[in-house]
């Protein structure tokens, strides 16, 4: 099942580092946040990606074809799409780097993508900013379990405020401990089911807007609870996170869920 990634999203918070490149070409540690993604699926057992590529596409294409040329076999290669072969002594994967444009919505990127490779199959996506530890395998089981057109990973955030109660206007609780919160949010990790493509009409179609709401009237949206770890890289408070989780050696993504 081949993994679609999301790459052409801007890093606008992410200090000088997210106007210079593509937000998934953030480094975290000593390699982009982009390669932990897909070092994650391939522990797992997965290992064909579609990179959907946007803002500052140049970077990512530079990376593979430039940077990691002597590591990267090229099989195709056209304005738009770019597939490839990487390969080193631990990490191997099939690649497809396609352009679908600077303004272009979520759903649009996969949309492009999906009509350029000829694909007629179920797929899974997610973003190129986020890390968890879930259990692929177990996400995709549940999909065809429930006979889901989609499903999203359910995660629940650590709170990044201290909550209050109010009555009467006087704060009856304040809890400042930045524990999870009840509240389950959507982590980013979709398995789409082929038919789900029909109901994104056009490039400016977001995913999470018209298509999520069609199939969540239609009752054929699932939602895979994860209550293990999960963070996006969205700030440089959420990047300086991750390099303190690697400089102790502690990365809670690589330890999946079983």
């Amino acid at each position: 099942m081949k993994i679609f990634i999301l790459c052409g999203g801007f890093g606008t918070r992410l200090d000088h580092e997210g106007k210079l490149k593509a937000k998934p070409m953030v480094k975290i540690g000593n390699k982009p946040i982009l390669i932990h993604i897909v070092e994650n699926f391939v522990s797992q057992g997965f290992n064909q990606f579609v990179f959907c590529l946007g803002h500052k596409s140049e970077t990512i294409i530079n990376y593979f074809l430039k940077e990691k040329k002597k590591n990267c076999k090229i099989t195709k290669k056209s304005k738009k799409h770019i597939k490839f072969y990487y390969k080193t002594n631990s990490l191997k994967f099939e690649g497809d780097l396609i352009f679908t444009g600077i303004e272009t919505g979520t759903g649009g990127r996969i949309l492009d993508s999906y009509n350029v490779l000829n694909m007629k199959s179920d797929f899974i996506m997610t973003y190129g900013d986020g890390l968890s530890n879930i259990n692929i395998k177990k996400l995709v089981s549940f999909h065809y379990k429930n006979k889901s057109q989609v499903t999203l990973t359910a995660v629940r955030p650590k709170q990044r405020y201290g909550v209050l109660k109010i009555q009467n206007n006087k704060v009856k609780f304040f809890d400042n401990s930045k524990k999870k919160s009840d509240i389950y949010i959507n982590g980013g990790f979709f398995v789409i089911s082929k038919d789900s493509i029909k109901k994104i009409k056009n490039k400016n179609i977001y995913w999470e807007k018209e298509p999520l709401s069609f199939y969540l009237k239609k009752k054929k949206l699932y939602a895979f609870k994860h209550d293990g770890f999960w963070k996006s890289l969205d700030t440089l408070k959420d990047k300086n996170d991750f390099n303190e989780m690697i400089r102790k050696n502690k990365m809670p993504w690589k330890n999946i869920r079983n």
